[in-house]
């Protein structure tokens, strides 16, 4: 078994896949209409689904926005350097929720300090920016 990809809602597919494509570099695999079930999927990611997960952003045709519940968290991402990718997302008028810095919390399992940061995307879902140096892909 292996995670295929994590579906969530958006209110306007288009600024969805401007914002997970144009600002955080995901790629489109693929979208698909459904007329007769009045939506849309597009799927996103940074590999081929065949070996990456992905994220499904399925737009229902007529809704606008979405309520958050609070059983869904975020969405992790890796970056080469926090800092410099939440200053340029601020610059493109992302809402940074939590600048970069050390995670509040310590584990024995770690030795040093993870860097991370959040973000949100145009429909409020939380992403995680985790520090991880200069071989990750994405923002």
């Amino acid at each position: 078994m292996r995670i295929l990809h994590t579906m969530i809602r958006v209110g306007d597919l288009e600024r969805s896949l401007a914002f997970y494509t144009g600002l955080l570099g995901m790629r489109l695999m693929r979208r698909e209409d459904y007329p007769d079930g009045r939506f849309t999927l597009a799927f996103v990611g940074y590999g081929d689904e065949q070996s990456a997960a992905v994220i499904e952003l399925t737009h229902n045709w007529g809704v606008s926005s979405y309520e958050h519940g609070n059983a869904f968290g975020h969405i992790a991402l890796s970056v080469a350097d926090a800092k410099l990718s939440c200053e340029q997302l601020a610059a493109a008028g992302v809402t940074i929720l939590r600048p970069p810095g050390p995670m509040n919390q310590s584990s024995p399992q770690r030795r040093s300090a993870e860097v991370i940061a959040f973000i949100a995307d145009p429909d409020g879902h939380r992403i995680e920016l985790v520090e991880t140096g200069p071989t990750n892909q994405g923002a």
